[in-house]
């Protein structure tokens, strides 16, 4: 398969394309200063999605923090903000190259007032920065519209988020779950993984004599091992064995989240997302071990501090005492 040159011009040659990001953003890396000028100044004039993100997207993958590591989720959650914002833009006439001063605050309080949560438009803010980084990397624009744009202070505290599963509610989700989503579950529940690392995996990474998963792609490029617990260890067994390379499931995070939220309707169980699988992970490795750093090996946190939510999560001292009154 082949895919042309961004400029579209035909004495461009076409190049081979493997669907990598990487190769995308050399598209980009390949061109002149002044054609990469060019066509971002005229995607910023049409207000072009698709070639202001593939623009974002190749600035992300070469100067970003994640690099070409970045999971289809991180990518997917920007590519959204930005259509967000550019759908913002349309509808206020905003000049991309020469924004009004106060369009970035501006554009915050919109999404705060139509209800958006904060993790919501704090994510938003970070996808429009990244475009404004892309468009003065492509000389297109001196302007930072965003720089200074605050997004009002979240008052909820991070404990109450996206509560764990229960051990009843996981217990009902594992009984009524086929073979391969029960070994998924299990993956966040027991094993701590993100979809993005379950969805990663290769027979190779799992050592059933050892009882330890390799987790390939963590958050941030960062890898570890995972303790595989028993009841994890049969429910992979229980799956069709591959090739050593080849990957344990075939399907997209969109559809693992689908067949989860499909799952808790069918058993009554509140949907929490497929994170907070993960967060049952952590709670109850805290419950265990009263240690933080036992839990922050496990999860592959790089901070105590972002563990401590688990221990806030798993301390229900003050619930049982305040239930005696």
């Amino acid at each position: 398969m082949t895919i042309q040159h961004p400029t579209g011009e035909s004495s461009v040659a076409m190049v081979p394309y493997t669907g990598t990001t990487l190769s995308r953003s050399r598209l980009w890396t390949d061109l002149s200063e002044g054609e990469l000028r060019r066509l971002a100044v005229a995607a910023c004039r049409d207000q072009d999605p698709e070639i202001l993100w593939a623009l974002t997207e190749a600035y992300f993958t070469i100067y970003g923090a994640s690099g070409a590591k970045a999971s289809r989720h991180t990518l997917r959650a920007y590519r959204q903000g930005l259509n967000v914002f550019l759908n913002h833009a349309a509808t206020c006439a905003v000049n991309l190259l020469h924004p009004a001063r106060d369009l970035g605050p501006s554009f915050l309080r919109e999404r705060e007032a139509a209800g958006k949560s904060p993790g919501t438009v704090r994510l938003e803010l970070a996808a429009v920065r990244l475009l404004y980084r892309a468009l003065r990397w492509a000389g297109a624009t001196t302007d930072d519209p965003f720089s200074g744009a605050r997004p009002a202070r979240d008052v909820t505290a991070p404990w109450d988020k996206r509560q764990p599963y229960r051990e009843e509610e996981l217990q009902a989700l594992l009984a009524a779950a086929a073979s391969d989503t029960r070994a998924m579950l299990l993956l966040g529940a027991h094993a701590g993984l993100r979809v993005s690392e379950l969805l990663a995996l290769v027979w190779s990474d799992l050592d059933f004599g050892v009882r330890m998963v390799r987790v390939q792609s963590g958050k941030g490029g960062k890898a570890r091992q995972a303790v595989m617990s028993e009841t994890l260890a049969q429910a992979l067994r229980a799956l069709q064995p591959g090739p050593p390379e080849q990957q344990l499931f075939t399907i997209s995070d969109v559809a693992v989240r689908k067949r989860l939220r499909v799952l808790c309707l069918r058993t009554g169980v509140p949907y929490r997302a497929v994170h907070a699988l993960r967060h049952y992970s952590g709670t109850k490795l805290y419950r265990v071990t009263h240690d933080l750093e036992a839990v922050a090996r496990h999860l592959g946190h790089s901070t105590l501090e972002t563990t401590r939510i688990y221990a806030k999560w798993s301390d229900e001292s003050l619930k049982n005492s305040v239930g005696q009154w």
